[in-house]
C-alpha cells in the first residue's frame, strides 16, 4: 500500500508538473488504493506472484478513469482535475508495477535466505507428494518452505526420506504436527478414495489453528489465470481454461516479433558482419551454419546460426555418440565437444551463434519466444503428447533457455515446452525476454 502511496503521488507530480494544478495531488493517492483494493491488488495470494499481481495493478489503472467520470457526474464538476486524473492513470501505472517488481525481488531474496517464508507440512499419497516436491524445487525460493510430510500412505514412507523430506506420520498426526512445528500453511493433496468428510476436518482444523489450508489441483503445471472457480449447486467445481492459440490471439505477438526482429537486425547488422568476419578467418567453412528444423504444425523451414563446428561436424556425430549428456532423451549434447571451434566455444557461452536466427523471425519461421527449435529426426520419434510443442512458432528463448538449457533433462525440457504452450501469454513472453539477460550471463547449459 505505501508503494501504491508513492507511485500515486509521483504520478501526481508529473501531471502537476505538466498541467500546474494541485488538486490531483490529494485525489490521486486515495483513489488509486481504492481502485487496487476493489481489483485485490493487496491479497496475500497475489503478492509476489508477478504476472497476476501486475494484471491487476493495469484493471485498477483502467478503472481510474472510470471512478474519476463517476466522481465528476456525482457533483464535483471540476473538468480539470478529470483530465488530470484521467492523464495520471498511465504513469501511475507504470510506477506502481516498477515499485511492485522491485519489492517482489527483494521479497525472492528473502525467501532465497530462508526469511519470510511459509513453514507449510504436505499431506497426501505419496507418489503425488514426490511430484509436488519436485515441481515446488524447481521453481527455486518461493513462500512455502516444507518442513515436513505426513502420508496417506504411511508405509511408503522411503520414498519420501529419499527426498530428503522428514516423514513426520499419517492423517491423525497432522493437528499434532502443526502445533509442534508451528505450521503456516498445510497443502493437501488428492487422496483416492478419500472420503469427503475428512477434507472437510481438516480444513475446520487447520481454520481453527489459523493455518492456510491449500488444496492441490490434480494437475501441474497450469497458470493461475486459466483457473476460474464454477460453484453448480453448492460444488466449486475447477474450470480449467482452454489455451488460447488461435491466429487471431497471436496476432500481437507476431507483429511485436517481426518488428523488434527487424529492428535488432538492423542495430545488430555491424556486430553481426563482425562475427562472421571471425568465424571465416578462425576455421574453414562458411559463417553460417544452416539446418533443417520443424516449426508450427510440423513446417520445415531453414533455421540459422553462426558455424561453431568444423564443417565436418554432422558426420563425427556418431563417433561422439557414447558421450552424449542426453542419453535419456533424443537430444545430442556433449560437454567439451571435439569438434567446436575456438570462437565457436565463445559464441556458443554467450548465445551470439544464434544472432541470425532473428532472419528466421522476421520471415516468420521462429518466434522471439518459444520451445527449443526441433529437428526432423527428433519430431519423427516424438510421443503424441510430445508433439503439442508443435502448436506454436520455435523460440529464440524460452523456458528452456531461461531453465538450463542443455543441462536439463528431456523429461523437464518437454514439461517446460508444453507448459509453454498450455499457458502462453504476453505476460510469460515477457517474463521470460526479461529473465534471458541474466541466463545468458550466467551461461549455464551452455555448450
Amino acid at each position: 500500500m505505501v508503494a501504491d502511496g508513492l507511485a500515486a503521488a509521483a504520478a501526481a507530480f508529473l501531471v502537476h508538473a505538466a498541467y500546474g494544478r494541485w488538486a490531483v495531488a490529494l485525489v490521486l493517492p486515495p483513489i488509486w488504493i481504492v481502485a487496487m483494493f476493489a481489483h485485490r491488488a493487496y491479497d496475500r495470494g497475489a503478492l509476489g506472484l508477478g504476472t497476476e499481481e501486475y494484471r491487476r495493478v493495469l484493471r485498477g489503472a483502467v478503472a481510474l478513469p472510470a471512478l474519476s467520470a463517476l466522481a465528476y457526474g456525482l457533483g464535483t464538476r471540476d473538468s480539470g482535475l478529470l483530465h488530470d486524473m484521467i492523464m495520471a492513470a498511465v504513469p501511475v501505472a507504470v510506477l506502481a508495477v516498477m515499485l511492485r517488481g522491485t519489492l517482489r525481488r527483494r521479497l525472492h531474496r528473502r525467501w532465497a535466505r530462508d526469511r519470510d517464508r511459509s513453514a507449510t507440512l504436505l499431506f497426501g499419497p505419496s507418489q503425488g507428494i514426490v511430484e509436488l516436491a519436485a515441481v515446488l524445487r524447481r521453481g527455486g525460493a518461493e513462500e512455502l518452505q516444507v518442513v515436513g510430510v505426513c502420508l496417506s500412505d504411511p508405509e511408503n514412507a522411503a520414498d519420501i526420506r529419499k527426498l530428503g523430506l522428514p516423514f513426520l506420520g499419517g492423517l491423525g498426526d497432522i493437528n499434532d504436527v502443526v502445533r509442534a512445528l508451528g505450521i503456516n500453511t498445510l497443502v493437501v493433496l488428492p487422496v483416492p478414495g478419500a472420503d469427503v468428510s475428512v477434507l472437510r476436518r481438516m480444513s475446520w482444523a487447520a481454520a481453527a489453528q489459523g493455518v492456510d489450508f491449500l488444496l492441490a489441483p490434480v494437475l501441474n503445471d497450469v497458470s493461475a489465470s486459466r483457473l476460474a472457480i464454477r460453484p453448480t449447486n453448492g460444488v466449486p467445481l475447477v474450470r480449467i481454461k482452454a489455451p488460447d492459440l488461435s491466429r487471431f490471439s497471436r496476432l500481437p505477438k507476431e507483429v511485436l516479433d517481426r518488428s523488434l526482429a527487424g529492428a535488432l537486425l538492423l542495430f545488430l547488422a555491424l556486430p553481426m558482419l563482425l562475427i562472421a568476419l571471425i568465424v571465416r578467418l578462425d576455421s574453414s567453412g562458411p559463417a553460417l551454419f544452416r539446418q533443417q528444423r520443424v516449426g508450427r504444425y510440423g513446417d520445415h523451414f531453414t533455421m540459422l546460426k553462426f558455424r561453431t563446428m568444423r564443417p565436418d561436424s554432422e558426420a563425427l556425430r556418431a563417433q561422439l555418440q557414447h558421450l552424449n549428456e542426453n542419453s535419456d532423451g533424443l537430444l545430442f549434447k556433449v560437454k567439451q565437444d571435439p569438434r567446436i571451434t575456438r570462437v565457436g566455444s565463445f559464441l556458443r557461452r554467450s548465445s551470439l551463434d544464434e544472432l541470425p536466427q532473428l532472419i528466421n523471425v522476421v520471415k516468420g519461421h521462429m518466434s522471439l519466444v518459444g520451445p527449443r527449435p526441433s529437428l526432423p529426426e527428433e519430431v519423427e520419434e516424438y510421443a503424441p503428447d510430445v508433439k503439442r510443442r508443435l502448436l506454436v512458432k520455435p523460440g529464440l528463448t524460452g523456458l528452456w533457455q531461461v531453465s538450463g538449457r542443455s543441462d536439463l533433462p528431456w523429461d523437464e525440457a518437454v514439461r517446460l515446452d508444453l507448459g509453454y504452450v498450455d499457458n502462453w501469454s504476453t505476460g510469460l513472453d515477457l517474463s521470460i525476454l526479461a529473465r534471458t539477460g541474466s541466463a545468458v550471463v550466467r551461461g549455464t547449459g551452455a555448450y
